[in-house]
């Protein structure tokens, strides 16, 4: 799958299940909008993803690492308060993260034999 398309399905299940789970708790935190927030600069960053911007593809890789790392306490916390849903909502943005991540690598691994294969 091509990089800008699994960032475009990542970018969006962040800003869906971050909205709900924000929506959706008694005490809502504000921390909870962080994956909301990340969601959002990714949408932005799409076209640039999809042109092959260099730069522009970097800056999504690493905040799509930022927020892998970011939903492990959510995910411990879920699983603390023994809530399904919240727990369900983190699995799906985490496995959205990761195969976004590695559709990524697939892809800067594919540019670079090619750069070789042309030299």
């Amino acid at each position: 799958m091509q990089p800008h398309v699994a960032s475009l399905i990542h970018a969006v299940s962040l800003v869906l299940l971050g909205m709900w789970g924000y929506l959706a708790s008694e005490t809502p935190s504000p921390t909870a909008l962080i994956p909301v927030v990340i969601g959002v600069v990714l949408l932005l960053l799409n076209r640039g993803v999809k042109n092959e911007n260099k730069v522009v593809a970097h800056i999504a890789v690493l905040l799509t690492a930022v927020i892998l790392l970011g939903l492990v306490m959510p995910l411990k916390g879920a699983i603390g308060r023994g809530s399904v849903m919240g727990v369900a909502r983190v699995v799906v943005m985490l496995g959205t993260t990761i195969f976004a991540m590695v559709s990524f690598v697939k892809a800067f691994k594919a540019a670079r034999r090619a750069r070789e294969h042309q030299a």
